[in-house]
């Protein structure tokens, strides 16, 4: 009776240490959540077409540290401005042409550095990883956007940046999106300015190899 009592402990032992063991391993798994919003406008030029725009959204990006991935999306609202008689931009005259935008860039490689990155003026931004790739989605109004290709063939910058990783400090505060390709005719080339909502202390392991 005691031998069997004693192996029955063994096994629920046994069973419990290797319940332990994989609920640890799936919490070193779990993809890092981050979440924000995008604020901006883009320049009034001749090579983005109705602009300048004003451009305001929600993002969100799942980082998987075990495989080096993430994938973000951004949903945004965009809007032109009025004309005044002589054709130049009324800022009085705003919510012009508003339209929605869905994108999507779907298990890309992070990037842990800041190379080609945008600047910030003083205090620069110090620590960051980045994302780039093809977007999996653009929509204009929920269909593809006119300005995309068939699959979409627009490219994506994504930088998640900030300041030092010390404390009175936000190591990932600030977010950039930079278009390349179609997309660039109505976004523009240049940086699209946001901020980091959500994020944990230390949110992805950082390197000391970065």
């Amino acid at each position: 009776m005691k031998s069997k009592t004693l192996t029955s402990a063994v096994r629920v032992l046994s069973l419990l240490l290797l319940v332990s063991a994989t609920c640890a391993l799936a919490q070193e798994r779990r993809p890092v959540h981050f979440s924000g919003l995008i604020n901006d406008y883009s320049p009034l030029s001749a090579s983005v077409s109705g602009s300048p725009w004003e451009m305001h959204g929600q993002w969100s990006m799942d980082v998987n540290p075990e495989w080096g991935t993430a994938d973000f999306s951004a949903d945004m609202t965009m809007s032109g401005y009025g004309r005044t008689s002589a054709g130049a931009v009324d800022p009085t005259q705003p919510l012009v042409k508003p339209h929605t935008h869905h994108i999507r860039l779907t298990n890309v490689r992070v990037t842990w550095d800041m190379t080609g990155c945008p600047a910030y003026l003083p205090p620069a931004t110090i620590t960051g990883f980045q994302l780039n790739g093809t977007v999996s989605l653009m929509t204009g109004n929920g269909s593809i956007a006119p300005f995309e290709t068939d699959p979409p063939s627009s490219t994506l910058q994504v930088c998640v940046t900030g300041g030092n990783d010390v404390r009175y400090s936000q190591p990932d505060s600030n977010i950039t999106l930079v278009f390349g390709g179609p997309a660039t005719t109505h976004f523009g080339p240049q940086a699209i300015h946001g901020v980091v909502r959500i994020s944990s202390a230390d949110p992805i392991g950082r390197r000391d190899d970065r």
